[in-house]
């Protein structure tokens, strides 16, 4: 079943060990997004209610930060984030080659000062302290070297991939096409 996640088209840049966690990775940004909705669904209520919730802002934003930076990391691996190298995509041969390496060579430097100043804020936010729960911030803040460490593992790993493998891209199967379109996702057209 792992594979189903992973279109044909991009296996050759993708490592099977990896598809595992990049299953859990999309099962716990759902989870976050669905805590995220019923927290704020529960603050909305309760305080039309007269009895507001103290803890819901907290575990709202605890949701929110830690699916934004958990769904970065998967979007990097399924090649669906910001798309630096857009045009690149048509591109093959050397080019597209210099191409991916600068691409790439970017999101590493950027996972990079995810990790190591995300994790001086952790460090730093063990100071500090969500109200009313007395939870040190530091919850929140390590989202960010989690983010930065998988978006460079998810990164040297397309590009140790695309350098034994070749970056171009195969062209998509009909089922994949379909998929592609019903699900709007960004991958790349023939």
């Amino acid at each position: 079943m792992p594979d189903a996640i992973v279109f044909e088209t991009q296996r050759h840049l993708k490592w099977r060990a990896l598809d595992r966690l990049e299953h859990v990775l999309m099962a716990v940004c759902g989870l976050c997004l669905f805590g995220f909705t019923l927290s704020e669904f529960a603050d909305v209520l309760f305080r039309f209610l007269h009895h507001p919730l103290a803890s819901a802002q907290e575990f709202s934003s605890g949701f929110f930060i830690w699916g934004i930076f958990l769904g970065g990391a998967v979007a990097v691996r399924r090649d669906t984030n910001f798309r630096i190298g857009a045009i690149s995509d048509k591109w093959t041969g050397t080019p597209r080659l210099v191409a991916e390496l600068v691409k790439r060579a970017v999101m590493l430097a950027v996972a990079g000062v995810l990790t190591v100043f995300g994790y001086v804020n952790f460090l730093h936010g063990f100071g500090s302290y969500m109200t009313p729960s007395e939870t040190p911030i530091a919850v929140l803040y390590a989202a960010l070297p989690v983010s930065g460490l998988l978006i460079g593992l998810f990164v040297v790993e397309g590009l140790l991939c695309g350098l034994r493998n070749g970056f171009d891209t195969v062209e998509l199967t009909d089922v994949e096409r379909a998929i592609a379109a019903s699900t709007a996702m960004d991958q790349p057209r023939p």
